[in-house]
């Protein structure tokens, strides 16, 4: 079974139907990264402008970059070797689905190219303020 950094067709297709439905929320993306040796993380001149790039194109669809954390170990599965989680909020389904059509979309998607070699994106669900347990 192969890795792969994009979608699935079936994964494009619940995102869509969340996205066109009444259960269109806010949404929190979680990403997992391994970035390349050559994007540098986290310090790489790559790596910086490919963090712009995802700023300004999230925030062309109302979303912002919440937080970002670089990862010390893995502790419960097999995570090794990832190197950095963020979190992406989104009005809604919507304008994550729109993101590729974004300004500077085409930009940070050729940097999310050459800058990612691995990733794992969770969505969940921000209908409501965090809470800390």
């Amino acid at each position: 079974m192969g890795h792969s950094n994009f979608s699935t067709n079936d994964q494009i297709d619940v995102i869509q139907a969340l996205a066109g439905s009444t259960e269109d929320t806010p949404v929190l993306m979680l990403n997992i990264n391994r970035y390349t040796e050559k994007a540098g993380f986290p310090n790489g001149d790559l790596y910086k402008s490919y963090m712009q790039a995802i700023e300004y194109s999230v925030g062309n669809v109302g979303g912002s970059i919440l937080w970002r954390r670089p990862i010390s170990v893995s502790v419960v599965g097999d995570l090794t070797g990832f190197n950095e989680v963020l979190g992406v909020w989104y009005p809604s389904h919507q304008s994550f689905v729109d993101l590729p059509k974004a300004d500077g979309a085409k930009i940070m998607f050729s940097h999310r190219k050459t800058c990612v070699e691995l990733a794992h994106i969770l969505a969940m669900p921000d209908s409501q303020p965090p809470s800390f347990i």
